[in-house]
């Protein structure tokens, strides 16, 4: 794993999900081999594959203090093409002080991340009124998750955090994205851990490999993910919980 100390020239930058979104790193220590955030190394020049570099944006808080005060107030997403809780943060906690930051000026925020280290700011998400914190959880199936996100935390872990978040009164949200084999119970299980879930289909081509190597390729295709979506609707439809489709 190469790390840099970098100093970036932006952080609160337009999203087209979002209005803003912040990534304190460039480049994610989870290497999930799904991840569509590989197309970054297009742009930033790293030689190393996906998974094994990260530049940490040391300014980024003095940055975001700058920026605050010049752009209009909007949803800030944390983050976009990295994990703003990857293990690096506990040492260097830029996605902490950002936070903090952006609750201060009460600026809304949205949080998505795999990691059980988000329960550290649980302080700082008590003190805002309008943030969402939410887990990616893309199988029931801790072996599967092994297969497609090696390095990410557990399936038990995020789902814990989840329920840990929700139980402390905090709005909270599962991201099954992309949904791997073995997602279709999610819904059952989050059942009372979550306020809405947000599903997705595999869009990108990087793992086509894993699914061929493992003879899970049926579980690739527009039929797959359709009837998923449909079985993943009902129930949460019959579980009263919001069900958001990206596809």
């Amino acid at each position: 794993m190469k790390i840099k100390e970098i100093h970036s020239k932006s952080i609160l930058s337009p999203s087209k999900v979002y209005d803003y979104v912040i990534n304190p790193y460039v480049g994610c220590q989870h290497g999930c081999s799904y991840c569509y955030a590989r197309f970054m190394k297009r742009f930033t020049g790293h030689k190393e594959s996906w998974g094994h570099f990260v530049d940490v944006k040391i300014n980024a808080p003095d940055l975001l203090r700058k920026e605050i005060r010049k752009k209009k107030k909007g949803t800030v997403w944390i983050s976009g093409v990295c994990d703003p809780y990857q293990p690096l943060e506990a040492k260097y906690k830029l996605t902490r002080e950002c936070l903090d930051i952006l609750v201060q000026n009460s600026w809304p925020v949205v949080i998505q991340t795999r990691s059980p280290l988000v329960l550290r700011d649980m302080d700082i998400f008590r003190k805002s009124k309008n943030i969402e914190v939410g887990l990616s959880i893309t199988s029931s199936n801790d072996e599967i998750r092994k297969v497609f996100e090696p390095n990410a935390p557990s399936i038990m872990e995020r789902l814990e955090t989840v329920e840990s978040l929700h139980r402390n009164g905090i709005r909270t949200y599962a991201m099954i994205a992309p949904i791997l084999p073995e997602a279709e119970n999610l819904v059952g299980i989050l059942a009372g851990k979550v306020d809405y879930i947000i599903i997705d289909r595999m869009n990108y081509r990087h793992a086509d490999r894993i699914y061929k190597k493992h003879g899970w390729s049926e579980k690739n295709t527009d039929d797959y993910f359709n009837r998923v979506k449909n079985t993943m609707r009902n129930d949460c439809m019959r579980l009263g919980i919001e069900c958001r489709s990206a596809y």
